[in-house]
């Protein structure tokens, strides 16, 4: 019996692993949290298997359903938003799980911000203008900040920033990064990313706030700010230059 933590992606149903789909398929219990992954995902279950929504559920109730599985000797399927390793709580499941003694693996999943920067046709990194991406959040009513990872010192660097969880701090991003970044700085929210009805608000740290306020997305969006969201002036890179020689393009 193994528990299969799966990332389900952004919200696409076809934007889920091959693996992950796979295992969902073939576990005979599917525990999946309903808020944010789509209910396609899981009709793919197999006929029979016992599929519940875990968003109305705590830690204990969740981990107690695993419990029954286990005894029963029943692999299951654990589904999760976007990729597990970002913001999953799954290392919490996991803790329980070890004391417990009931195995567990992982399958990664696509993670909203590269949805996002596929959906905008954007590289995060571009040389010459960032080749760094921070990931963060800001603390709203969910778990506080560990010190030192404010957005004013992750910003520092001036690297292209993902924050998520954040929409409804937006005031307070924007106060924190238009001193460092300026107020002319591009920055995009988008709003479920891959859904049908998935949206974008494009702008800059001057105006961005009042523009996704007029849009109305109060949950479920992630906020893009940096430079190669401006997407020219960058220089290309070493990579396919004619001039760049490596192992596999020797000199002719």
């Amino acid at each position: 019996m193994t528990v299969h933590f799966i990332g389900a992606g952004p919200g696409a149903p076809d934007l889920i692993t091959v693996r992950g789909l796979n295992l969902i398929g073939a576990c005979p219990v599917v525990l999946y949290a309903g808020s944010l992954v789509p209910r396609e995902i899981v009709a793919r279950a197999a006929p029979g298997a016992a599929v519940t929504d875990t968003a109305p559920l705590h830690l204990d109730e969740i981990v107690a359903l695993i419990d029954d599985a286990h005894r029963a000797g029943h692999d299951v399927a654990r589904v999760h938003s976007g990729d597990p390793s970002l913001y999953g709580a799954i290392a919490e499941q996991m803790r329980r799980l070890d004391e417990l003694d009931i195995p567990y693996d992982v399958t990664p999943g696509v993670p909203a911000f590269a949805a996002a920067a596929a959906a905008l046709r954007t590289e995060l990194t571009l040389p010459g203008v960032s080749q760094t991406v921070v990931l963060t959040r800001t603390a709203v009513r969910a778990t506080a900040m560990p010190e030192g990872e404010d957005l004013a010192t992750l910003a520092a660097s001036g690297a292209t920033l993902a924050i998520h969880l954040s929409i409804n701090n937006l005031a307070r991003v924007v106060r924190a990064l238009a001193p460092l970044y300026g107020e002319d700085c591009p920055a995009v929210v988008a709003h479920r990313v891959s859904w049908p009805d998935q949206a974008f608000v494009a702008g800059t740290l001057a105006d961005i706030r009042p523009k996704v306020k007029e849009a109305g997305f109060t949950r479920t969006a992630l906020i893009l700010v940096g430079r190669v969201l401006g997407g020219a002036g960058f220089r290309d890179s070493r990579l396919y230059d004619a001039t760049h020689r490596h192992a596999l393009r020797p000199g002719r």
